[in-house]
């Protein structure tokens, strides 16, 4: 039984810091206090079946990985893991180009039409940053949300500076950096 508390407490802890999460955030997840979560990674404990198969679809895994030795796990789900990502990031590729796409469509139909609109483009760069914000919070776990929000809010500045570029309105960067500064101290949060 020792043998097991081990072997689950070694992959708790590994799957956990390449999720890059804190014991509390795990805790939180699993609806579990960190204390609970420290006790499983020193091996004090195990976390019953109905815990164990969270943890495994939380960390992409099965719970009979979780129950055995690292050396053991099979290669085939490994290579799993790694197409998953592959998949994720050729998802979120092809969402970008498409939604371009449908930009230059509309595009080419108003020339067609003898309205020259190139501002669209300036509009499609803050839709782009949503649907980066939208599936990296899906798929990486909102690992590096806080550059996305901040490209998003640049994006609109941008794009709100380019449909009144006539009237040249620096003003807006008086109002871009508390916006940016306000992305940055709500990144910042922490829960006691």
């Amino acid at each position: 039984m020792d043998e097991l508390k081990r072997i689950v407490a070694d992959h708790l802890i590994r799957l956990r810091q390449e999720a890059q999460m804190t014991q509390a955030e795990l805790g939180e997840k699993l609806n579990y206090s960190d204390k609970t979560v420290s006790k499983w990674e020193r091996g004090e404990s195990l976390p019953d079946v109905f815990v164990l198969k969270q943890i495994a679809a939380m960390f992409h895994v099965t719970v009979d990985m979780l129950l055995t030795p690292y050396e053991e796990w099979t290669l085939p789900m490994e290579l799993g893991v790694k197409d998953r990502s592959y998949s994720s990031n050729m998802i979120m590729l092809v969402a970008l180009v498409s939604s371009w796409t449908l930009a230059l469509l509309i595009f080419v139909l108003l020339w067609l039409c003898d309205i020259l609109f190139p501002m669209i483009f300036a509009l499609m760069l803050p839709v782009s940053f949503v649907i980066v914000l939208v599936m990296n919070s899906l798929w990486n776990r909102g690992r590096y949300n806080y550059w996305i929000i901040s490209g998003l809010v640049l994006s609109v500045f941008l794009m709100i500076y380019l449909l009144m570029w006539k009237t040249h309105p620096w003003q807006l960067l008086l109002v871009a950096v508390p916006a940016e500064i306000v992305v940055w101290l709500s990144f910042h949060i922490k829960r006691r």
